[in-house]
């Protein structure tokens, strides 16, 4: 936490406390429980403003007659007016929420915010956080900082960083994972040496039957060939696009285990669309594929008896996934950005958390939810939540758009033709690094 804060803290305790009013607790949160003990506690601080470490039960005090607007999507509607009426009822803030769906925030907010029409509380996917950002759209995450980074897995801490700025409070969670017919594999494997074990008595190659298949064109997908054994897409957690990984020792060294497994799977890549993958392992022609979270509707509705699992390892090595991290933010132009704060970090919980998950079936960021059993016991969205803690957020810096392309390339170029990894990969990055440059010229 800021020590800029405390002097704003104590002017507004010195007027709630004038008012009478106040807060209440919240799931271990530093809330105010009532006016004259925070005033107490905030003089007690005023003394120490220039004290090396601050002091542990902080408070935050919401502003005198603060009134709240949340966006957020359709489809989640219904679980924030359920956190919005325990919020209320706890803090005697109003809660509005308007209809705007999460991709389309950060464009809304860059005209509503500076107008101040714009919500004082968002939710966006982790790839538009870099455009929020240097729009100053945002406010960082500093009074619940450490809560947050404790509280929740550190790839989703990392994906709502910016700069070594935490500015999010995740909400929810995604990457891709091992689906698995239970008709056809009785345990999920461990490894890929496993799956190619297996093959040599379930693929029938005449039958166009196969123990596993995936997109492998795609380079989201196949990123787990890269990362697992030491390859990255941009240096300092995906911020520095000066640093490439992407045809590293580690990289090159995946590729080829990515190139052997054509033994498993002999056909070209671009016969192996979303489309294809889905018929086959409905008609148990496919045993085993990798996709993500949107399929599980898909599979339901074909009736096929699947579960899902961590991608087995890779070389020996865990499998590492992109993933994505939905996270609520405080918009920086916001009249009252201390009950925006407070509201943020309601909603983030563990409970809040939790009931997302129970109302939307969206994939807890919190530690602590993933373990419990209440979401344990979902086999389908635990095995997704097992994956994810092995996962990196996807860069979300503007040159990522234009890595997909070369790199895809590179991915067809060694499946289907059979080229050296090292030298595909090298001239992937070449195009990657000079596509780069004429976009910032």
């Amino acid at each position: 936490m800021k020590k800029w804060f405390v002097s704003t803290m104590i002017t507004a305790l010195f007027i709630v406390s004038a008012c009478g009013s106040g807060g209440s607790n919240n799931n271990g949160n530093s809330a105010a429980t009532n006016a004259p003990a925070a005033t107490e506690e905030a003089s007690a601080n005023a003394g120490n403003a220039g004290a090396s470490e601050e002091p542990a039960d902080e408070a935050i005090v919401p502003e005198e007659g603060a009134t709240l607007t949340v966006w957020d999507s359709k489809n989640e509607r219904g679980f924030v007016e359920e956190m919005a009426k325990e919020f209320t009822a706890q803090y005697n803030i109003p809660v509005k929420i308007e209809e705007v769906e999460s991709p389309d925030q950060v464009k809304k907010l860059t005209t509503d915010g500076p107008a101040g029409i714009g919500a004082d509380i968002v939710t966006f996917p982790h790839d538009n956080l870099g455009q929020a950002v240097a729009a100053g759209l945002i406010l960082p995450n500093d009074f619940f900082e450490e809560e947050t980074k404790t509280a929740n897995a550190e790839a989703a801490v990392n994906a709502v960083t910016s700069d070594g700025i935490l500015y999010g409070y995740p909400r929810s969670v995604e990457t891709y994972a091992l689906f698995y017919n239970k008709d056809l594999v009785q345990t999920p494997p461990a490894s890929f040496d496993d799956i190619v074990t297996f093959s040599k008595t379930f693929n029938d190659p005449a039958k166009n039957k196969y123990a596993l298949m995936w997109e492998m064109g795609n380079f989201y997908f196949n990123y787990i060939f890269f990362a697992s054994t030491g390859g990255y897409v941009f240096g300092e957690n995906g911020t520095n696009a000066a640093d490439i990984g992407l045809n590293n020792d580690g990289a090159v060294e995946g590729l080829k285990y990515f190139q052997s497994l054509k033994q498993i799977l002999p056909i070209k890549s671009g016969d192996a669309s979303a489309d294809i993958i889905q018929g086959k392992f409905a008609d148990k022609s496919l045993a085993m594929t990798i996709t993500g979270p949107w399929k599980v509707g898909d599979f339901k509705n074909l009736g096929i008896n699947f579960g899902v699992a961590p991608i087995p390892t890779i070389n020996g090595k865990p499998a590492v996934s992109f993933s994505g991290v939905k996270a609520w933010y405080v918009n920086s132009f916001t009249k009252y950005p201390n009950a925006s704060r407070l509201f943020a970090n309601f909603i983030s919980s563990k409970a809040g958390q939790l009931k997302d998950y129970s109302l939307t079936g969206a994939i807890p960021a919190n530690k602590e939810a993933m373990e419990d059993p209440s979401f344990k016991a979902d086999e389908i969205s635990s095995g997704f939540a097992a994956q994810f803690v092995n996962s990196q957020a996807m860069p979300s810096i503007p040159e990522m758009g234009k890595v997909w392309d070369p790199i895809g390339a590179a991915l067809a170029d060694i499946w289907n033709e059979n080229k050296d990894p090292k030298a595909a990969l090298d001239n992937a990055v070449k195009q990657v690094q000079e596509a780069a440059k004429g976009a910032t010229k």
